[in-house]
């Protein structure tokens, strides 16, 4: 499944998956997830275990439906790779009420 979306945001069941997003609407997603906790995935569409973990992270969207779940390309979105300081992939970064609070990275 590829994540390159021609109006940057797709919607696949209640969770919001960007294939390209700029800093503003990051962080209106951010905003609207309120006290909710918000896992970033940071992937490549060419990254063999982002693909590998992808759908693992759909069945944990699925399952926990108070978790909000965004997609980063890292080749789309340099910007938000820079803030977030993303050097694999994937990586994920865990935030709650707009503030980092962890992050797991591929080794």
């Amino acid at each position: 499944m590829s994540y390159h979306v021609k109006d940057k945001l797709k919607t696949l069941s209640t969770k919001c998956y960007f294939g390209c997003a700029i800093q503003a609407d990051f962080d209106a997603k951010l905003a609207e997830a309120g006290d909710n906790l918000v896992v970033v995935d940071f992937f490549a569409v060419w990254c063999g275990p982002c693909k590998m973990i992808a759908p693992k992270l759909e069945e944990m969207a699925a399952e926990y439906p108070d978790i909000v779940v965004l997609k980063v390309d890292v080749d789309e979105c340099e910007d938000l790779v820079a803030i977030y300081e993303i050097s694999s992939m994937p990586t994920f970064v865990f935030i709650k009420n707009k503030a980092k609070v962890n992050w797991i990275a591929s080794p």
